[in-house]
């Protein structure tokens, strides 16, 4: 009964909204309003619809950090620019370089898909087939849109609870660049350099990136583990756009990462490990061409993309543990072919599809020694295609009000079709600046490599499920100097995999449910001044045990308040509050449920231009030096500082 209600609301959504604006015809337009009312401010979106959309025909919850807010508030990686973000939990293991989970909306990690300038980067050699964001960093990053809820017509497997995209910078103008360097808590040592320009046939940015620090504790230092574990990073990035004709483009993107992280075998009590290290390598390139034709009416985008991450771990014995000893290895790769088409039919009908395939494989080895004699476990390179076609039509009527409708076909080499489908819609008053809108679809998640072929998996799997829709506000006030919304959203999973520890097989037996309510608030009183609020409130439920899933906070709050001084100065103040999460105690037996405290933490950002082109500046995080851990067992960093200057040319 409850899924009839939804999809004859949704129809009504959509359908007599348009037509209620037809009949009342405002009179505005995309660029001015008639009326003379306040227009709200927009901005252009990439990852909703797979093309361009401004901010007001968008019905997904969707958070953009652009590159200057990065720079505002001094964020060195991409995971510590998402933990602000509403509807989202992130968990680390450790210091830098620790394992990186993100949660949207309560979701599990491998439920989102993670976009680099269109390449997927999940990578297929983990369990469930998820992106560790520990070494991502956020060189060269122009923006990061994410978009909350089922995203699987457009992007299939993955993009379950949504899709993270990080998009890379693209040059112009005269050459110029950068060199920076930084020091901080920790030993820690950064440096950057950066070139980028371009002219009419030819636009390029190219950056590259080191960092060191000796780190903290792994394993947490208040269970007596003392022993530092460092990170080294290098990230190298480029992207080159090529203009041979006017309207047609070739993008040329890369990125390059090596991590070395040091590791402790656990968390909590006697989790030191001296020798314990991960090395982490990862490519990631796209080609692509971009044609107009017809002036405007047909845009087309052909690419070909390659992901391919490697991961090995040794740790030998030592004398804190002699007799234990574990190396292993991972190679992961994917291969995609995609084509995509725009048909501008009219000024207010868009219609996307396109179709795609890609090839994923990967490899495993492990060995192992303890008192319990020899262990060795490999996983043979297994493949699997999956195949999709999607199609797509975005509506805009009478400027107000716009509505989506997609629908998508993929066909997996192991467990056949799968067919998923969603409908958006956002309706605009612009008299009174108010917008509001919903979203109703479904996601799948397909089974990954190790699911299916490893010593645990099982070959006739089938794909996970989803079903989300959310609804929501949003209210301008005295000409968009203050904004803000809430949302709330409803997600069903159905046939999740999960280890069956009675036939140590992988099953489909899980369902999980997650509800909650995203709310936000901007102000700009004054020119200088930008303030950002939000709050989000998360419930989960194991349908299979009634209780709430692990490490997802129930409450979460952000707050963020930048002042611009003086025409070459910055403060950034940045305060978090994450609520108590469940964990496991993996110190006892059987392992029990804990309760993780809830934490406030403090950050401060600053900087100052000197002469034009030189600009210092420092930080101080956790200001408060909060005791916390995301995860039970492992540690987190104290009050730390940090000091810098960047040359610009």
């Amino acid at each position: 009964m409850k899924k009839f209600f939804l999809t004859v609301f949704g129809l009504v959504f959509l359908v007599f909204g348009p037509l209620t604006a037809m009949v009342r015809n405002y009179g505005g337009s995309e660029e001015t309003e008639s009326s003379g009312q306040p227009k709200l401010e927009y901005q252009l979106f990439i990852t909703a619809n797979r093309t361009e959309t401004s901010r007001e025909e968008v019905g997904s919850s969707i958070t953009v950090i652009t590159a200057r807010q990065l720079e505002e508030m001094q964020k060195s990686t991409v995971l510590d620019a998402l933990r602000t973000v509403p509807g989202l939990n992130v968990v680390q293991t450790g210091g830098p370089g620790g394992q990186t989970s993100v949660f949207i909306r309560g979701a599990k990690s491998e439920d989102a898909l993670i976009l680099l300038d269109g390449v997927e980067i999940n990578d297929p050699t983990t369990p469930g087939r998820s992106f560790d964001f520990a070494h991502l960093t956020t060189a060269n990053i122009e923006r990061i849109e994410i978009i909350r809820g089922p995203q699987s017509t457009l992007y299939g497997s993955d993009a379950m609870s949504g899709v993270i995209n990080i998009i890379s910078k693209t040059g112009q103008g005269k050459t110029g660049g950068f060199l920076a360097g930084e020091y901080g808590s920790f030993d820690s040592f950064s440096g950057n350099a950066g070139l980028s320009g371009g002219n009419k046939w030819a636009d390029y940015t190219l950056s590259a990136s080191r960092l060191d620090t000796k780190g903290i504790s792994a394993a947490s230092a208040s269970a007596g583990n003392l022993e530092r574990d460092g990170y080294k990073n290098t990230t190298i990035s480029g992207k080159l756009v090529i203009t041979p004709l006017e309207h047609v483009h070739a993008d040329l993107i890369l990125r390059y990462i090596d991590g070395q992280t040091d590791l402790d075998n656990a968390g909590g009590v006697g989790g030191d490990d001296p020798n314990n290290r991960a090395e982490v390598e990862q490519l990631f390139s796209r080609a692509q061409a971009r044609i107009s034709l017809f002036n405007g009416f047909w845009q087309q985008t052909i690419g070909f993309s390659l992901s391919r991450q490697e991961r090995n771990y040794r740790n030998d014995t030592d004398t804190e543990h002699p007799a234990d000893l574990d190396h292993s290895s991972y190679n992961g790769q994917i291969l995609k072919f995609d084509w995509q088409h725009n048909l501008r039919l009219q000024e207010t009908n868009m219609l996307t599809m396109g179709v795609e395939t890609e090839r994923e494989k990967g490899e495993s080895s492990y060995y192992a020694e303890s008192a319990w004699g020899p262990y060795t476990s490999e996983f043979a390179q297994k493949n699997t295609r999956t195949t999709a076609g999607y199609i797509q039509d975005h509506v805009r009527l009478s400027g107000n009000w716009f509505a989506t409708v997609g629908a998508r076909l993929d066909e997996h080499d192991r467990f056949g079709t799968k067919i998923t489908y969603r409908i958006a819609s956002t309706y605009l008053i612009q008299k009174t600046g108010t917008r509001i809108k919903g979203t109703y679809g479904t996601g799948f998640k397909s089974p990954s490599l190790y699911q299916l072929y490893s010593l645990y998996g099982d070959e006739t799997l089938k794909p996970e499920t989803s079903l989300g829709w959310d609804i929501g506000i949003e209210q301008s006030f005295w000409n968009s100097k203050l904004t803000m919304g809430t949302t709330y959203f409803n997600n069903e999973f159905d046939q999740m995999i999960d280890y069956n520890n009675a036939t140590w097989k992988y099953v489909n037996v899980g369902a999980a449910k997650t509800h909650g309510i995203e709310m936000f608030a901007t102000a700009h009183p004054i020119a200088a001044l930008a303030l950002q609020a939000s709050y989000t409130y998360t419930a989960t439920e194991d349908e299979a045990t009634g209780l709430e899933l692990l490490r997802r906070a129930r409450h979460k709050l952000g707050f963020t308040a930048n002042y611009r001084f003086r025409k070459k100065g910055n403060a950034n103040l940045e305060i978090g509050y994450v609520g108590k999460r469940a964990d496991i105690d993996y110190s006892t037996w059987p392992y029990a449920r804990a309760t993780l405290a809830g934490y406030v933490l403090l950050n401060l950002a600053t900087s100052y231009d000197l002469f034009g082109r030189v600009r210092i500046y420092a930080g101080v995080k956790n200001l408060g030096n909060v005791k916390y851990e995301e995860i039970l067992g492992y540690g987190t960093p104290g009050i730390s500082a940090f000091m810098g200057i960047k040359f610009m040319f």
